[in-house]
């Protein structure tokens, strides 16, 4: 889309504010909204000011002034504005006209540019799977003397005996049991529809949606496959659409990827494959779940930089209650054909030339999506370059069930770092593959790391309230 196109959309759709939107480090949306009638073709060229020192990780008060870049090609009507308003998302430059390294969507654009200098191919496509639970109310505080937190949802399996309002009708889901019931069990059908309606309405090819596992509201919803820097946004333009209909409706979304004890987590597993032109290049017919040679190093590339990664993919302390050893959760570093109990799965099902892909099972939706598909791309990358065999690395194939075999045989499959903390000593001491190709800058990944330990610290300093069940009598 043109800077005209742009313009003419804001008269045809009597535009009357362009809402300029960029990311943080940390996967967040920030904007600066102007008037309508003060848009204009120089907005497009001299971009939009704002203060890089208020914004968490990027500079210092001494050297604050940065622009927002505006991109034609990420353009939407926002659904949820009394005044009619179109978002814009932006990319971050200096005053001086150069890239800001720190600029995630710029991290995402330049793993695309690298993709085409390899010669592998010419485009990587990204599928990610979102999931998120509903609540009806949150409530959290963390003080001097006192830590604790409480959902509540309608439909959850601990309110059978709740005393309601008209009374208690039943029909609650239990603990793992939220996997595609019919209503009146799955009682948020209207809301997931309306999300859709709403995504389509912003420019979403949505595929599907359901009720997930959990109990208390876990929902999915499947979005169509698209570039990387454009699925990046597809997911930011998706959030917003979710957490906003959600409080339309009186209720509350998060992506948190482990807000309930003992339930099944929310994972968001990312698909990807690449692409020559309009030839697929993951696709050898006959060959394992009819994978090619470059396909299975690409594997080995993820699986080998996987420690690091998750420091990217997972980037949050609440990220490792869902990656707990021994549960449904894709902690085991393996990959396999249609078995969801390995970190790469291979969809086999219905399966075309074009559609074959991997799916990597381990990331959650903390992770910044421009962060985590450049970095997943290039770790499949320098497998293909080096030709790592996921085979001969011990990786696999695994196609039996991980949570059912001796402990003996789990002993020989690798894990997961078990803390954030791990997972960044991984990427300290393995972030060439992020860095060589200047994707990634050194200084990005030490700032980067030096924020995620601040959230370590804070949180591992911090007393939790089962401390008390255990120690108080001690």
């Amino acid at each position: 889309m043109s800077v005209q196109n742009v313009l003419d959309n804001i008269k045809e759709n009597s535009i009357m504010f362009v809402d300029f939107r960029f990311v943080d480090l940390l996967g967040h949306a920030h904007h600066i909204t102007l008037p309508a009638a003060e848009v204009d073709a120089d907005t497009f060229v001299n971009g939009v000011a704002f203060d890089g020192s208020s914004i968490h990780g990027f500079r210092g008060i001494e050297n604050s002034d940065m622009v927002m870049m505006p991109d034609t090609e990420a353009v939407f009507i926002d659904p949820f504005t009394d005044h009619p308003t179109l978002n814009v998302m932006c990319n971050i430059y200096t005053p001086e006209g150069e890239r800001y390294d720190r600029d995630p969507r710029s991290i995402a654009q330049k793993a695309e540019e690298y993709l085409q200098t390899t010669g592998v191919g010419t485009t990587a496509f990204f599928a990610p799977e979102p999931e998120f639970f509903i609540f009806d109310e949150v409530r959290f505080e963390s003080t001097m003397n006192s830590s604790s937190y409480m959902v509540e949802s309608e439909e959850a399996g601990w309110n059978t005996n709740r005393k309601e309002e008209g009374g208690n009708l039943g029909s609650k889901i239990p603990v793992k049991g939220g996997y595609v019931p019919v209503a009146p069990v799955d009682s948020q059908q209207d809301i997931r529809s309306e999300m859709v309606r709403l995504l389509q309405e912003s420019g979403l090819r949505v595929e599907r949606h359901h009720h997930e596992v959990a109990t208390a509201g876990q929902a999915e919803i499947n979005f169509r496959f698209d570039t990387l820097t454009k699925t990046a946004d597809n997911l930011m333009k998706f959030k917003y659409v979710i957490h906003n209909t959600a409080r339309q409706y009186g209720k509350t979304a998060t992506f948190m990827p482990k807000p309930l004890f003992g339930d099944n987590g929310s994972g968001m597993h990312v698909h990807t494959s690449i692409f020559n032109g309009d030839t697929p290049l993951f696709y050898d017919k006959g060959a394992y779940a009819n994978l090619s040679e470059m396909a299975m190093h690409y594997i080995g590339g993820v699986l080998y930089h996987a420690p690091a990664l998750i420091a990217i993919t997972n980037p949050s302390t609440n990220s490792f209650k869902r990656l707990v050893p021994g549960y449904e959760a894709p902690v085991n570093l393996v990959f396999s054909k249609g078995n969801r109990s390995a970190a790469i799965r291979i969809p086999i099902a219905a399966v075309t030339p074009k559609g074959c892909r991997i799916e990597f099972r381990t990331p959650d939706n903390t992770a910044n999506p421009y962060l985590a598909f450049a970095a997943m791309l290039l770790a499949g990358l320098d497998g293909i370059k080096r030709k790592l065999d996921p085979v001969a690395l011990g990786y696999g194939p695994f196609d039996k069930n991980i949570y059912e075999l001796p402990e003996e045989e789990k002993k020989e499959i690798r894990s997961v770092p078990g803390t954030l903390d791990e997972a960044l000593n991984a990427l300290e001491a393995d972030s060439d593959f992020l860095t060589e190709s200047g994707v990634f800058s050194k200084d990005f990944i030490e700032n980067y790391v030096a924020i995620k330990r601040q959230e370590a610290k804070a949180v591992a300093i911090r007393i939790h309230p089962h401390e008390f069940s255990l120690y108080y009598d001690c």
